[in-house]
Order: structure tokens, then sequence, then C-alpha cells
């Protein structure tokens, strides 16, 4: 093995990583970024939690990567699961000020920037 990961486990968590991301999208992300084109305060919400990821994870030190996305998104759903959030049932309300949703999002909008 060479280094921390086989050139095999790279791939695996990179194609893991992508499944992540391409199912918060079709779950958050196509809608939610469609709203967010007919919102500006939704648009602005999403635009200060994407900062708010880029400071989080240093992105000024190191790229975003689709492997370092999807490790985020998975704890900021970990978390608030364990603090008792669960997700809407049916189709989502970006009317509400839903600060899980909020974040997801904005993981949304940063994959959208990846290579």
């Amino acid at each position: 093995m060479n280094g921390l990961f086989s050139g095999a486990a790279a791939r695996a968590a990179l194609r893991s990583a992508h499944a992540c991301l391409e199912e918060l999208m079709a779950s958050v992300g196509t809608g939610g970024l469609d709203a967010a084109t007919q919102s500006p305060g939704l648009l602005a919400t999403v635009d200060q939690h994407a900062a708010g990821i880029r400071d989080s994870l240093s992105s000024d030190v190191r790229p975003l990567t689709a492997v370092i996305l999807a490790a985020y998104a998975e704890g900021v759903r970990d978390a608030a699961f364990r603090h008792g959030w669960r997700p809407p049932v049916g189709p989502i309300d970006w009317a509400e000020n839903d600060w899980v949703l909020n974040r997801l999002l904005a993981v949304c909008s940063l994959t959208r920037t990846l290579p």
C-alpha cells in the first residue's frame, strides 16, 4: 500500500463521495437551488452557508473536493439526527428557515463548483 490510501481505496472513496453528493443533489439540491434562483433571501442564505463551509474546511489552504464535501455533508446530517432533526416528509418548503437544509443546500451549491 502506498501512503494512506491505496489507489483502489482512493477510487472507492471517490465513488462513494460522488454517490453521496448525487443523492444529496437529488433530495435537496435540485429543488432547493431552483428555489434559490427565485428567492433572493434564500440565495443569500445559501451563499452565507457556503462561505461558512469554505471557512470551516479551510478551502483557502486546500481545494474543495468531492470527498471533503461528502464527508462534511454526512457530518452535518449525522449531528442533526443526533440532535433530533428529521428531514421533511414530502416536498421541502424552502420558505421555512431550516438551518440543516440550508447548510446541505450550500454543500450542493459548492458541489456545482467542483471540476
